[in-house]
């Protein structure tokens, strides 16, 4: 699975002022989220979530040549499985959900895994993280921007409240396409909702989207 601009924006974005301990990772894919969230944070309980058994054994493999592989750990198993019997509560919960819902599916199942919303339903996933989520811990995802509403009523079910709203878009000419989204138990004031443009034109970036994850890029 190839690094996508999704998953770089969630783990550059992510707010970590609660300092966590432990981080969780639900749908890890090669591991790139946590890894990221392992080199801005001193967590030293870092884990991540695969089914894909493909997925899985690249994570492990990315962890394990990392300079980090001594607080990383994934789990190869779905997320019913993993809440069954939970073990601890993490200080920040991150994913990158499968969410595209269309129609059609290709022929190519591990893409359909991981691309296809019936693969972990955003009700599932909200579900683990109040399950799993500790008293002052934060839960954080990036989604497409037409279910952002409805991400945000569902978490509002579980007391989940947002503390951090961005919205992306391609360029400046383009439509928002995403929304960075944060999570508290608790309700408080929510800043006005910022945007992020990602580039000016093709390969040519924004100020503010190479100040985000400049950090991650040898050349950027």
């Amino acid at each position: 699975m190839k690094i996508g601009t999704d998953g770089v924006l969630l783990g550059a974005w992510t707010p970590i002022e609660n300092n966590p301990f432990s981080i969780l990772d639900i749908g890890t894919g090669t591991g790139i989220i946590a890894l990221m969230l392992a080199q801005r944070s001193l967590a030293e309980q870092i884990d991540a979530l695969e089914i894909d058994e493909g997925a899985y054994e690249q994570s492990v493999n990315n962890f394990e040549n990392s300079p980090w592989g001594d607080r990383l750990f994934c789990y190869h198993a779905g997320l019913d499985e993993f809440v069954e019997d939970p073990e601890d509560e993490y200080d920040l919960i991150i994913s990158n959900p499968p969410f595209y819902s269309d129609d059609y599916k290709t022929e190519n199942a591990q893409r359909d895994i991981a691309r296809f919303q019936d693969a972990m339903p955003f009700e599932d996933l909200i579900e683990a993280a109040d399950l799993l989520l500790s008293e002052n811990g934060i839960f954080s995802v990036i989604i497409p921007f037409k279910e952002e509403g409805r991400f945000i009523d569902l978490c509002a079910e579980f007391e989940l409240f947002p503390i951090k709203i961005t919205r992306v878009k391609g360029s400046h000419k383009t439509q928002i396409i995403r929304s960075l989204l944060a999570f508290k138990r608790f309700e408080l004031p929510v800043l006005d909702a910022n945007e992020l443009v990602i580039e000016i034109s093709r390969h040519e970036y924004t100020n503010d989207y190479v100040e985000l994850v400049k950090e991650f890029y040898l050349k950027m």
